[in-house]
């Protein structure tokens, strides 16, 4: 293999593909980054046996050949060279070796043999459709934060996607919990995805696609079957394996009797929140809401360091009520939802919270309340 293309265009792709490589492996291949050179491009893929990301790049391709290099070092590498730098790659014979050149620079690197190299198959893909990647960032940004970080139930350690049917229409649905607070964002079915499996997306693949996402990628082409997700960013492919597991079923904890209305203007609310709760303990975070008579009171009670309070004008004209809530918990809804003002919809101290923009929003949360 030799083959020589700009830096810039390297250090870009690596940095897409190096990340799905754990830094500590058993297993020697999966350290490396796989390349190859063929036509007028360089092929670049890295995976973790679960994830797995390919990119390909313009180059200039004097013989064609593949080998694989330890993905962070030769990162690391690319990285450091000078802005506008001709890299040049070449394999050495057969001693395992690549030789990178860059200016003055020189680099033998160990090189382990492509056939080595794992290949997650996508296998067949059953439905397949576009999304913005607009629509896309929004599902998982206002779903992400709620992934549940408790490996014993790893069915909750990603976002459930599936399409369902809301008032004689088809929308796809993301979903995330960690049974302290649910978020759900829906959107209109894309054409292609109606009667796709519900999968879930794990937490590392959701982490990679947001990123890739933030890229600048106007369409996203989504491609599912019951055991793997591929996405397609241009030149950037991202497969995953799913969660082999059944979500829970969501609709039962999203109350429908919520009838206690009350509306904050959302960024003095949460600065409240933020301010009241400096005083709480780490481990319990809990802030209490007195709510009534167009009023809320604010308070937090920690008995190692005080007592804080602040009161807020609010619409709210129902029975008087006092919930109490993680003010952490609340704080990443709050910050989730994008209008001036938020609804929260209300029962009892001790049932769930509904909290979304208005009515009818396509992004809706569920809180549990804390005892206070």
């Amino acid at each position: 293999m030799k083959v020589t293309l700009e830096r810039s265009a390297l250090v870009k792709a690596l940095g897409h593909v190096h990340r799905v490589v754990e830094k500590r492996n058993t297993i020697p291949i999966l350290s490396n980054v796989l390349i190859r050179a063929s036509g007028k491009a360089l092929f670049l893929r890295a995976t973790d046996l679960d994830l797995e990301v390919t990119e390909s790049i313009p180059a200039d391709v004097s013989m064609e050949g593949g080998t694989t290099l330890p993905a962070h070092t030769f990162y690391d590498i690319v990285r450091k060279l000078p802005d506008g730098a001709q890299i040049s790659l070449e394999t050495m014979g057969d001693g395992g070796q690549l030789l990178l050149r860059a200016g003055r620079s020189r680099f033998n690197l160990q090189s382990l043999p492509e056939s080595d190299f794992p290949d997650l198959t996508a296998g067949e893909l059953s439905h397949r459709f576009n999304l913005s990647a607009n629509d896309l960032k929004k599902m998982i940004e206002q779903t992400q934060f709620a992934i549940s970080k408790e490996e014993t139930r790893y069915y909750l350690n990603g976002i459930f996607m599936h399409t369902t049917e809301v008032d004689g229409h088809m929308m796809l649905r993301a979903v995330a919990t960690d049974g302290h607070r649910l978020a759900r964002v829906e959107l209109p079915a894309p054409q292609g995805s109606s009667g796709m499996p519900g999968i879930i997306l794990p937490r590392k693949a959701v982490s990679e696609v947001q990123k890739l996402v933030e890229d600048g990628s106007t369409e996203v082409l989504v491609e599912i079957s019951p055991t793997k997700m591929r996405f397609t960013f241009n030149d950037v492919i991202l497969t995953s394996k799913l969660i082999d597991g059944t979500f829970p079923d969501y609709n039962r904890v999203i109350p429908a009797g919520n009838n206690k209305r009350l509306v904050v203007d959302r960024a003095p609310f949460a600065a409240a929140v933020d301010r009241v709760s400096t005083i709480s303990s780490e481990r319990g975070r809990a802030v209490k809401l007195a709510i009534g008579d167009n009023k809320l009171t604010l308070s937090v009670t920690n008995p190692e360091s005080g007592s804080a309070s602040e009161e807020l004008e609010v619409d709210y004209d129902s029975t008087p009520l006092e919930i109490g809530f993680n003010a952490g918990y609340l704080m990443d809804i709050l910050t989730q939802l994008v209008g001036d003002t938020a609804l929260f919809k209300l029962n009892d101290a001790g049932s769930p919270t509904l909290v979304l923009d208005r009515d009818g929003a396509a992004a809706l949360y569920v809180l549990m309340p804390m005892r206070v």
